[in-house]
């Protein structure tokens, strides 16, 4: 029973593998199973077993991703003492995982397009989203952002984020995008801070 268990495992992650692969390089839209499970070595049936269909491969690929993300950012803010720099730092892992080229097109461009809006927006609210309320609800404990909404503060700044990504990922110079819109988003903040 154990052996199944870990080569159902060991199949799950295969196939995630491989199709974030394809799913990042050729678009949802144009990813082919087949090509998926032979490349795996296994039939369409594995996929079907494991996750139902395509859309349900494609949300445990998108689910894996914003798992990553939130570890990252967990663990980038996690290198200060500060809870301002981990804010900053936070949001900037949040934003570089977001744009990088094995992320974008599957977190930005078809999780939105293939899930829906709010199932896109329920899924960045469970992950990178709850790290940040987290964050500037302990901040405002420690005397940051005193009179405001952290709900709201929340919801901007995560917007704010989210629309960066989606622009930072359009443009030529990456570095200097996210360059740029650090310098705002620390702007930004400054005016909420106590």
């Amino acid at each position: 029973m154990k052996r199944s268990k870990e080569e159902s495992y060991e199949t799950i992650s295969k196939l995630k593998g491989i199709a974030r692969k394809h799913f990042a390089e050729h678009g949802y839209a144009a990813t082919v199973l087949d090509e998926i499970v032979e490349e795996a070595n296994l039939t369409r049936g594995a996929i079907y077993h494991h996750f139902g269909s395509k859309k349900g491969l494609f949300l445990a690929v998108l689910e894996s991703i914003q798992s990553e993300v939130a570890e990252k950012v967990e663990s980038e803010a996690a290198k200060s003492e500060d809870l301002w720099d981990q804010l900053i730092l936070g949001c900037h892992a949040f934003v570089t995982a977001a744009v990088e080229e094995k992320n974008k097109q599957i977190l930005l461009i078809d999780g939105p397009a293939v899930l829906g809006w709010e199932t896109w927006r329920s899924m960045d609210e469970k992950g990178s989203m709850r790290l940040l309320y987290e964050q500037l609800e302990m901040m405002q404990h420690q005397g940051y952002f005193e009179s405001i909404s952290i709900k709201a503060l929340t919801h901007i700044l995560s917007g704010a984020l989210n629309e960066s990504v989606l622009w930072i990922a359009q443009m030529p110079n990456v570095a200097e995008s996210i360059e740029e819109t650090f310098k705002i988003i620390s702007l930004l903040l400054d005016r909420f801070k106590s």
